[in-house]
């Protein structure tokens, strides 16, 4: 069953529980045509009253069968109009991390473009290359542009940019420069493209450094009325029910593994959907060749490591220590050997994509001085070393021996390039196919694409430096300093419940031991997953996989801590 026939069927049974006519927002219906999802819009809005009906009516329940009393029905009543109001927004955030996911993008489709038009003044072939060249939402919706210009006429980079206005107004304006561009002489010419390409760069390098000073704050109030606080009020818990302080263990749980996460990961939300502009990893699936259907394999030690931790810690520490161990042990083991040949394919694209910039030039400058592209290739092959080497070697080499063109060398089955997902890349090398054909001309236009693909590589690093600290001091605190504050501060809290001066008033919390392990696990998962985001974007693989180097880590270091503090006590 796919993502979408799966969401289809879940909202048409949670819609069911509302059967009334509802109006959806023009927002609303915006979001899920971008999203082409599966539920309508209608759905989706019933979907939500349902939900939050049935949310309110077992709150409500509860309510009566426990005695919470007017508490209770209010926490109910909220949390059902909390749960309609999270499904109804839903598709609008999705829609925007997915449009901020495409705009990463944009610099290299305007490049695309302006590179096709230094060879022919066209606008529509310029377009046409650019859609054809490239993979994602912002490249199928250009596509579609140029469809419909070739049908009713018109011009597709300025209809396009105009649709994408909205979001990305440097997006506008690079187009429209290039459209303009088609009019003028070769020297303006060239200067306006120029400043196509300059805008849009620079557009994505102030957008991230805007976003890099703005979050700082948020960040930082999260980390310590998030983190840092509720830690550190752990070990007053004894201390504050000898006082005569209600404090249960049922509170605990509610406050630390359910309230704080909520929070922390309802305002990581709101941080994440703020980026203006990300830089998406490479599309890669269980189909690459590199990556095997590791469920199973990756399972197994999982379940070892579960098992393995399970026993080691029933025989150090505490019996609720077993469990704690199993969970962090075996999910985070399983995740990250499931998701490590995914984010090996990501290093091996960043290294072919490092080398990109001095192939171009090498390859460029040949071809300017009138060198065939198949020698200046085969000259840049011997003259590279590292993975793009590698891929020039293996192209040249499938050339000569198959009799193939440029093209097929690269982007051909079993090409060079065939395991190598990466749309900058591809592109490239399309522009090498055209020089093969072109001759040339197309040297400049190489040149002007090299200094391009490092430009833009500068503006990457320039937008990860920029968050480095905030996104470190989140993968630090949820991976070794907040469990290791977490374990010490439950253990002193044990000697404080059993020492001489709560003699008679004082008790160890039952379950804080395991409550507080969940709190420290919940954001051993929440921290990392926002910082990742927060630095290249929402990406599932690699947030799973820097989960689960979190969880392997956090978990013994909550246990470690534990143990260590209580022996001291």
């Amino acid at each position: 069953m796919t993502a979408r026939s799966l969401s289809e069927r879940a909202c048409a049974l949670a819609a069911r529980l509302y059967p009334w006519t509802v109006t959806p927002s023009d927002e609303l219906r915006r979001a899920l045509a971008f999203l082409d999802s599966g539920p309508d819009a209608e759905s989706v809005v019933r979907a939500g009253y349902g939900l939050g009906l049935l949310t309110s009516a077992l709150g409500l329940v509860g309510t009566a069968l426990f005695g919470f009393g007017a508490v209770g029905a209010t926490v109910s009543v909220a949390l059902g109009l909390l749960t309609t109001h999270l499904v109804h927004e839903t598709p609008a955030y999705l829609a925007l991390a997915r449009r901020t996911r495409a705009l990463g993008r944009a610099p290299d489709l305007v490049a695309r473009a302006v590179l096709r038009m230094r060879l022919a003044p066209s606008p529509e072939r310029a377009a046409a290359f650019a859609a054809e060249t490239g993979t994602g939402p912002l490249t199928d919706s250009l596509a579609r542009y140029v469809e419909r210009a070739e049908a009713v006429g018109g011009g597709p980079l300025a209809a396009f940019g105009a649709e994408w206005a909205e979001w990305y107004p440097e997006l506008e304006r690079a187009f429209g420069l290039v459209a303009a561009a088609s009019s003028m002489d070769r020297l303006d010419r060239d200067r306006t493209l120029d400043r196509a390409l300059d805008g849009v760069l620079d557009g994505t390098r102030t957008r991230m450094r805007e976003f890099a000073a703005s979050v700082g704050r948020p960040v930082t109030a999260l980390y310590a009325f998030g983190v840092l606080l509720p830690t550190a009020l752990v070990a007053l818990l004894p201390a504050a029910g000898a006082a005569g302080v209600g404090v249960t263990t049922a509170t605990v749980v509610v406050v630390y593994d359910l309230a704080l996460p909520v929070a922390v990961v309802t305002a990581g939300v709101w941080l994440v959907v703020r980026r203006p502009v990300a830089f998406p990893p490479p599309d890669v699936d269980r189909t690459h060749p590199e990556v095997p259907d590791r469920r199973w394999t990756a399972a197994g030690p999982g379940i070892l490591a579960a098992g393995s931790g399970w026993v080691v810690a029933r025989r150090m520490l505490p019996e609720w220590a077993g469990p704690v161990a199993a969970l962090g042990l075996g999910v985070g083991c399983s995740l990250w050997l499931y998701y490590r040949p995914v984010v090996a394919v990501y290093d091996h694209v960043r290294e072919v994509e490092s080398g990109l910039t001095d192939a171009l030039s090498l390859v460029g400058r040949r071809v300017a001085n009138g060198v065939a592209v198949e020698t200046a290739l085969a000259a840049a092959a011997a003259d590279l070393d590292g993975a793009m080497g590698t891929v020039l070697d293996r192209a040249v080499t499938r050339q000569r021996q198959l009799n193939v063109g440029v093209r097929d060398a690269f982007l051909g089955p079993h090409g060079a390039l065939a395991d190598v997902p990466s749309p900058r890349v591809r592109g490239s090398v399309t522009l090498l196919g055209l020089a093969a054909r072109e001759g040339s001309p197309v040297g400049p236009a190489l040149l002007a694409l090299s200094d391009h693909a490092g430009e833009l590589r500068r503006v990457e690093r320039e937008s990860r430096q920029d968050l480095a600290k905030v996104c470190g001091t989140l993968r630090n605190t949820g991976s070794l300093f907040g469990p290791m504050v977490a374990g010490a501060t439950v253990a002193m809290a044990d000697g404080i419940a059993t020492g001489p001066a709560l003699a008679g008033g004082g008790e160890t919390l039952p379950g804080l031991g395991p409550a507080v392990a969940g709190y420290a696990l919940a954001f051993a998962v929440a921290l990392p997953a926002l910082a990742t985001s927060l630095s290249r974007g929402f990406d599932g693989p690699l947030v799973g996989y820097q989960v689960g180097r979190s969880l392997c880590l956090a978990t013994p270091v909550y246990l470690g801590s534990y143990l260590i503090v209580a022996g001291i006590a």
